[in-house]
């Protein structure tokens, strides 16, 4: 199979989706890479090592969509790329369908196969190519919403920590998953009084067993959230529905409960966002604010650690990347369900669920479209 690997052109994102590594173990399997002329070159991942590695570099991505049978990407195609793309073709990345109707029409009418990263499964439930930048976004969510509390950026002033004499922030972070639990970890780690919300009770017993009293465990409600609002400094919003647009947790009206220079950072926003008020932005301009409440909405938060990032996801995203080239996208979904689940767009049909019932297509079971 011939994969190609284009430069991510959506705003400061400098991620790759393969790594020289990653080249090299396709290619050991027998199959070509192309890589894009710089694509990993902002995070030192220079042509050089992709040669050296076997793969044939191209200065243009209209090339590698003209030639490849799959694309790996990081980020969602921007239009432009999704126009390049062509029946029979595979894509390989993250997609987040649910909220972004341009886009679901965009691989409808192109034709290809389109496997999203973020709804691939395993066996124990989780989401392993999701895990990976969650537990990035999470961590990062922390240190973002920190400086936003900083006075000069409009925060209130607020020192997540704190210092002796003087109290450390409430940082609230709404669901308990991998991206809440990392989210948490850091605000501990800095001294913040941490509360997090959850429905799943054996989350939250988990969570206490885990962290004892460093950590305050509350079931999530519409009550809960709005009760502790005003006393927060810093709101996490770290829900996920697998899949679908995230639910709307906190309101535009709910805002005046909170003090003035308080920070929300909403890391569900690639889903849609989880507060009311979200809207995506980039580490261009991070924030905005809102009823004077900062927000902070980065769409590709692990992007700004890119080179993090991108050894993360690709140690995660390539067995699944061999069993698609080796077997052929077909075959390699067909034997193996979890990576079936990755399928939401193929052949013009939208094979998930979540995504066909958020933005009114008709849904096509994954094993159905294959045939």
């Amino acid at each position: 199979m011939l994969i190609g690997v284009p430069k991510e052109i959506k705003n400061h994102e400098y991620r790759i989706g393969l790594t020289p590594s990653g080249a090299r173990e396709l290619i050991a399997n027998g199959h070509q890479v192309m890589v894009q002329h710089d694509g990993g070159k902002s995070i030192g991942l220079g042509d050089d090592l992709y040669l050296k590695a076997g793969a044939e570099i191209v200065h243009s991505a209209e090339e590698i969509f003209a030639r490849a049978d799959m694309i790996i990407k990081v980020k969602e195609p921007q239009p432009a790329e999704c126009a390049m793309l062509r029946p029979g073709q595979v894509l390989y990345t993250y997609l987040h369908l649910a909220p972004d109707p341009a886009q679901t029409a965009a691989l409808v009418k192109s034709g290809c196969t389109a496997i999203a990263y973020e709804t691939v499964t395993d066996r124990a439930g989780g989401l392993p190519l999701l895990a990976p930048m969650s537990e990035v976004a999470g961590r990062m969510s922390i240190q973002a919403g920190a400086h936003a509390l900083e006075k000069a950026q409009g925060g209130s002033g607020v020192l997540l920590g704190g210092v002796p004499g003087v109290k450390p922030a409430e940082v609230l972070v709404i669901g308990g998953g991998v991206v809440g639990i990392n989210a948490a970890r850091m605000a501990m780690g800095m001294n913040a009084h941490v509360t997090i919300l959850d429905r799943s009770l054996n989350r939250l017993k988990y969570l206490d067993e885990l962290y004892g009293d460093r950590l305050t465990t509350i079931y999530s409600t519409h009550d809960a959230i709005e009760e502790r609002l005003p006393d927060t400094d810093l709101v996490i919003g770290a829900v996920l529905i697998p899949g679908a647009a995230a639910p709307k947790l906190v309101s535009r009206a709910q805002l005046s409960l909170m003090r003035p220079g308080s920070v929300l950072v909403d890391v569900a926003i690639d889903q849609g966002g989880c507060f009311e008020t979200s809207k995506a932005t980039t580490h261009q301009n991070p924030t905005y604010e809102v009823d004077g409440v900062i927000h902070y909405c980065v769409a590709n938060m692990p992007g700004g650690v890119a080179r993090t990032s991108t050894f993360a996801l690709t140690n995660a995203t390539l067995p699944f990347a061999l069993q698609l080239a080796n077997k052929g996208a077909r075959q390699a979904m067909l034997d193996d369900p979890h990576l079936l689940n990755g399928l939401n767009v193929h052949a013009g049909q939208v094979t998930y669920e979540a995504v066909a019932r958020d933005l009114g297509y008709q849904y096509v079971a994954a094993a159905v479209a294959l045939g």
